[in-house]
């Protein structure tokens, strides 16, 4: 399972692709940040299409792991989240660093890109957006109210 509602705990994916095999370990690791386009952020929620969004995640893994010289961990929550959370988790090992830095950047920037999850910020003045990485301010413009 890639899809979590429970906090994610990065030491458990580090064991997941542990192997006397492998020398290199590289972590990303997303937070929840409390601004976004000039905007005061107070929190965020995850939401996803759960199954098609466990597919897609497993083939990025297996696509990155397909060379056979890395291994793959990958976590991401959904659900409200706070500033601070921890809201998505890329291990990758290898038995040196470079392939082990690349699967990590190439699966994180894969999931942005494929995998279908959507985050709804909640601002300060009281509004809500949902972001949108490819408008021109990152999000699609507040219209909602809490």
């Amino acid at each position: 399972m890639f899809l979590s509602d429970t906090p994610l705990h990065l030491q458990g994916l580090i064991d997941q692709v542990s192997s006397p095999n492998f020398g290199a370990v590289a972590t990303f690791v997303g937070l929840v940040r409390n601004h976004h386009a000039g905007r005061v952020v107070t929190g965020l929620e995850y939401s996803a299409y759960a199954e098609m969004a466990e597919a897609r995640c497993a083939l990025i893994v297996s696509e990155c792991e397909a060379p056979g010289d890395v291994k793959v961990a990958l976590a991401h929550r959904i659900g409200t989240l706070a500033i601070g959370d921890a809201a998505v988790m890329v291990v990758a090992a290898s038995a040196h660093r470079d392939a082990a830095f690349v699967a990590c950047r190439t699966v994180i920037e894969r999931v942005k890109a494929e995998v279908p999850i959507w985050k709804k910020e909640r601002y300060a003045d009281g509004s809500v957006a949902w972001v949108d990485p490819t408008a021109p301010s990152g999000i699609v413009e507040p219209t909602e109210t809490s």
